[in-house]
Order: C-alpha cells, then sequence, then structure tokens
C-alpha cells in the first residue's frame, strides 16, 4: 500500500469555501481503482492549511491512474482554484507500524 502525502496551502479566507468543494470532491477520488481510503485535517497552527492523506493500493492508481483519468478533472475544477502556492504531492511506503497500546 501507498501513502500520498500533500500539505495543501488554501488561500487564507477561503477555507470554508475549500471545506464544502472538498466535500463534493471526495467522492470522486474514492471512486477511482485502487483508492483505499483517505483523511483531510486542517493545521492547528496554520489554519489554511491542510494535511491531505490517502491511501492506495499501488502508486499507479494515484499516477497515472486518477492523474490521467477524465474524474482527475472535475477534482481539478473543485480544488486546484484554492492553493497558493500549489502543493508539493508525495508518497511514501511504510517502513514500522506499532499500534498503541490495547489497540488491536
Amino acid at each position: 500500500m501507498i501513502l500520498e502525502h500533500a500539505v495543501l496551502p488554501v488561500v487564507p479566507g477561503r477555507e470554508a469555501e475549500f471545506e464544502v468543494a472538498f466535500a463534493d470532491a471526495k467522492a470522486i477520488i474514492a471512486s477511482m481503482p485502487g483508492f483505499v481510503d483517505l483523511t483531510l485535517s486542517r493545521s492547528l497552527e496554520t489554519a489554511h492549511e491542510y494535511l491531505l492523506l490517502v491511501h492506495w493500493e499501488r502508486l499507479e492508481d494515484h499516477d497515472p491512474g486518477f492523474r490521467g483519468s477524465p474524474e482527475y478533472q472535475r477534482w481539478r475544477e473543485l480544488l486546484h482554484g484554492f492553493y497558493a502556492p500549489f502543493p508539493v504531492v508525495e508518497h511514501f511506503r511504510e517502513v514500522v507500524s506499532m499500534p498503541a497500546e490495547g489497540a488491536r
């Protein structure tokens, strides 16, 4: 499994609008082959920054899969106008994992 990581710098003052647009956009990415799950979190220190984490079965499911799809064009239309500057996206493969004590 691959973890996509992107810090999304939303234009200050457009956070609420971005969250509404993301609520629509999440169905697009969730419908893609190889999509596993996602989380979107808002920074406590920098209110206009969000952290997007997406699990994909394989790197190819994200790029070229999702990024090369017609659905990605709709994703872009909904979200890319909110970013300044444009986010850097990186992919990670898990090396170590450890659940909290008592978690199963």
